[in-house]
């Protein structure tokens, strides 16, 4: 059976037998290496972590791709053909960034690295510890604004978002500005998952990412003055398998306790995010599902894609 995304790519070898430059467009069609521009709603943002599952996506719902694999020109070319950004993934040690000079060159090459790969902003995702009213607090937040004027300066219409945790509260003790990140970039991706990740005690089996929990925190970043739109749902596509250590075992081996989302709850998380008119919703990550071509796989994926937008 032909695949759909098969001639989107210009191959290699033919580019170098027609000269072209490291950068060259690397689609059949040229206006595929052109930044997409304009906003659809509801946002869908997507991280994918490489190889090729993404040929298996809903595509006629994705908004954005953060790719966080390895730079694949293929991807690039067909996500552009169905309209969708795809964008950088973004990291640095916070310490390198406090001095401006390390962090306009930090930024610098990373514009660089989108003109040249011709993708559409960047992802930053940073996820260290800040104190409040560190030189790293206000530095991370110089460097989101400083990333987004550039990207848009040089890039025109392209995305620049940040990643935050399920809630505001310095959760992991990233306690950030965060009011003034998401006025410095085009929208937060709120990762609401892990949710459990604070616990100085026995781990006891929990959900990954419990409704009520998890709508605190969005009540949360719009009580400090964070626009609704400002912010995009991040639900986890994964779950956790707990190994229950203190109940007794019966000949068949150990206790497990199994914590996911499916269809259902991410259904009601994506009923909010309608009725709260958050910008959108996306996951953790797109490569996570069974895409094999057996019944109960496909039924199940294409069910979990529905869920995002209801």
């Amino acid at each position: 059976m032909e695949q759909p995304w098969g001639g989107w790519l210009l191959p290699l070898g033919l580019l170098q037998l027609l000269g072209g430059p490291v950068g060259a467009c690397p689609c059949r069609d040229p206006r595929l290496c052109r930044p997409v521009t304009g906003t659809r709603s509801p946002e869908v943002f997507v991280f994918d972590v490489g190889k090729e599952a993404w040929k298996f996506y809903d595509w006629s719902k994705i908004t954005t791709v953060a790719a966080f694999g390895k730079y694949d020109p293929e991807l690039v070319c067909y996500a552009h053909s169905k309209g969708s950004r795809i964008v950088l993934k973004g990291d640095v040690p916070l310490k390198e960034i406090v001095d401006p000079a390390k962090r306009a060159a930090w930024i610098s090459h990373q514009v660089d690295l989108a003109k040249n790969q011709y993708m559409d902003g960047i992802n930053i995702d940073i996820e260290q510890e800040v104190n409040e009213t560190s030189p790293e607090y206000y530095a991370l937040t110089e460097l989101v604004k400083e990333t987004t004027d550039a990207f848009h300066r040089e890039i025109p219409g392209s995305q620049v978002t940040f990643d935050v945790a399920w809630s505001p509260a310095c959760i992991d003790r990233r306690c950030y500005n965060y009011t003034g990140i998401a006025d410095a970039c085009d929208f937060l991706f709120v990762m609401s998952y892990d949710e459990q990740s604070q616990i100085w005690t026995d781990c006891i089996a929990k959900a990954n990412a419990p409704y009520l929990q998890t709508l605190l925190g969005y009540e949360e970043y719009i009580t400090m003055g964070i626009d609704p739109k400002k912010l995009v749902m991040g639900v986890p596509w994964y779950g956790y398998d707990y190994v229950c250590q203190n109940l007794s075992t019966d000949s068949l081996g150990h206790f497990h306790q199994v914590w996911y989302d499916d269809p259902r709850s991410i259904s009601l998380k994506a009923a909010y995010v309608k009725n709260r008119g958050l910008r959108g919703i996306g996951m953790w990550n797109g490569n996570s599902l069974d895409y094999s071509r057996e019944a109960v796989a496909e039924q199940q994926t294409e069910a979990m894609w529905q869920a995002l937008t209801p």
